[in-house]
């Protein structure tokens, strides 16, 4: 594992959109408040833009990561927004140079493909984090914006949790991997699976159709996801939809019952995920998970 350097005062951030467009206005306010937390800003030509649902063309959205990714002067990169798009340019991308010179990559989501493609092809960790988006001014100053800027600091994260009705009390250590549920079953089969052996695996989503939660947890299922865990992080699952006829579970009860055969630690409605109440977690890097009747605790721990 190469871990990325923590950055310094003085450091220089970039700000891209290498999937869903995102309104300038909001990504100068975001821009804004990192430069107050002491480091330099630089916003890419992606934000503010607009290609049909896109930032962007695939080339230009391709370029600008490429050549953030690619840049020594710049130290980390908090994406403007998630929404779709990374995956039609992740095969593109080229890793020699950010192989030998990573720097941390700050985002969620669409990000989640990035994220996980890093972290299995090349043992990079990488910020499962809010993004530009979710830096407005009524959030600026909460624990969760604050959690991100503790994360770039290089601060050993220690959060905890509410007890949940559902939770599986235990403990277990093991890196952090996932995201997105949706993203992380379209990458199911490709060279970006991840090896879940032995790890805390984070699922989290929004606006999915709850027959298609369950359709994608049977992805994971079958693949081979799920039988191996260290534990499991489950949550917010935001904007369910529902057909007509209801399918019958929520999104929880879905995920509980396609892990009740196993018996590592889960917790449910975990602050992660589409909503104001979303940690900076730390993908590919080892945590202890403890969950009791008490609440839960994640914390970064030494490899």
């Amino acid at each position: 594992m190469k871990i990325p350097p923590y950055l310094k005062k003085g450091d220089l951030i970039g700000i891209t959109c290498p999937s869903s467009k995102m309104e300038l206005h909001a990504a100068e306010f975001a821009a804004k408040v990192i430069e107050s937390w002491g480091y330099r800003v630089h916003l890419g030509i992606t934000v503010g833009t607009s290609f049909h649902n896109f930032s962007a063309p695939d080339e230009l959205r391709l370029e600008e990561l490429q050549d953030m990714m690619d840049d020594p002067e710049i130290k980390a990169i908090v994406f403007g927004r998630g929404g779709y798009g990374m995956v039609s340019i992740l095969d593109r991308l080229k890793f020699s140079r950010f192989r030998k010179d990573p720097k941390w990559l700050c985002g969620y989501s669409d990000i989640t493909t990035l994220h996980t493609h890093i972290q299995e092809r090349y043992n990079i960790p990488g910020i499962h984090s809010l993004m530009c988006s979710g830096i407005t001014a009524s959030t600026k100053e909460n624990v969760y914006v604050n959690s991100l800027r503790e994360a770039l600091e290089g601060k050993r994260s220690k959060y905890e949790a509410q007890p949940h009705k559902m939770n599986r009390d235990g403990k277990a250590t093991g890196k952090l991997v996932g995201g997105n549920l949706t993203l992380l079953a379209n990458l199911s089969g490709s060279i970006s699976q991840p090896d879940t052996k032995g790890k805390i695996l984070v699922l989290e989503d929004v606006g999915e159709y709850r027959y298609n939660v369950d359709r994608m947890m049977y992805n994971l299922k079958r693949a081979g996801w799920l039988n191996k865990l260290a534990g499991l992080v489950v949550g917010s699952f935001t904007e369910e939809r529902e057909t007509e006829a209801p399918f019958g579970q929520t999104e929880y009860e879905i995920i509980r019952n396609m892990v009740k055969e196993y018996d590592y630690p889960v917790c449910y409605d975990f602050p992660v995920g589409h909503q104001e109440a979303n940690y900076a977690l730390k993908l590919g890097i080892p945590h202890e998970l403890k969950v009791s009747d008490k609440g839960v605790i994640i914390k970064e721990i030494k490899d």
